[in-house]
């Protein structure tokens, strides 16, 4: 292996997981007077070190404010997609 085949170290934990499975979760289908909690609900059953990408029509400011009051630094939240059509986030829950 040559150094420009070694592997980037350097990656944040988030960028790293989506090199592993992510959960995928898919905001759009569920209804809106059930997202946040549909959301926080699978938030919770990820282990540390498991990644959600969450997907949805719009940028969730409310609910990244909600996701932060309620677990603090819990998560890595970082943003793959970001466009008028919608938002690609993933929650890396923290070791």
């Amino acid at each position: 292996m040559t150094s420009t085949d070694a592997p980037d170290t350097s990656a944040s934990p988030a960028a790293t997981a989506t090199m592993e499975a992510a959960h995928p979760f898919d905001a759009r289908g569920v209804a809106r007077r059930f997202r946040h909690a549909a959301i926080f609900g699978a938030l919770d059953v990820l282990a540390p070190g498991e990644t959600m990408r969450f997907l949805n029509d719009h940028d969730p400011h409310p609910l990244l404010r909600q996701i932060a009051d309620r677990y603090g630094d819990g998560f890595e939240i970082e943003y793959r997609h970001r466009s008028e059509q919608g938002v690609v986030i993933d929650f890396l829950r923290r070791e």
